[in-house]
């Protein structure tokens, strides 16, 4: 089993005469994969609704250094755990459920504590507002949304 450098578990789909491997944490990650398998960077994107991938370069993974993008149009914002305005929408949550639940301070930080290491969370925002928190894998099959991930692609033997 192939894992990210938070020992979690890439996906591996077979395309023609390759193997591709997404999921990756960053895409210091995704590069030091294709350094050890003598494999090739590269963009995958899942645009149909489906986990169905095809190799591009719609979102210019590649060159922008990135290693997850979402395409929503225009009113929705996807913001990945890993990118720098996911904090301020974490807290943001974080205060609504506090302000439901009426949970004490300590219990505060315990949440803080899920929100952050939920299996790669996704931040929605619709038209700058907090939507929902989703998944990396199931924002594939949101909002007629384009997912662009950067894979690594090695040849089958």
């Amino acid at each position: 089993m192939e894992t990210n450098a938070f020992n979690q578990k890439l996906n591996r789909y077979e395309l023609d005469d390759k193997i591709v491997y997404t999921g990756f944490s960053s895409y210091q990650d995704a590069e030091e994969c294709a350094h050890k398998k003598n494999g090739e960077l590269v963009e995958v994107g899942f645009k149909d609704g489906n986990d169905n991938p095809e190799i591009c370069n719609e979102a210019n993974l590649l060159e922008k250094k990135l290693h997850f993008f979402v395409d929503a149009g225009d009113e929705y914002k996807f913001i990945h755990s890993s990118d720098p305005g996911f904090k301020k929408y974490a807290d943001e949550l974080q205060k609504i459920q506090a302000k439901l639940q009426q949970s004490p301070p300590d219990e505060r930080y315990l949440t803080n504590f899920e929100i952050e290491n939920t299996e790669d969370p996704i931040v929605v925002i619709k038209n700058d507002q907090f939507e929902s928190v989703t998944s990396r894998e199931r924002s594939k099959y949101l909002k007629h949304a384009k997912v662009y991930e950067i894979g690594v692609s090695v040849p089958k033997s």
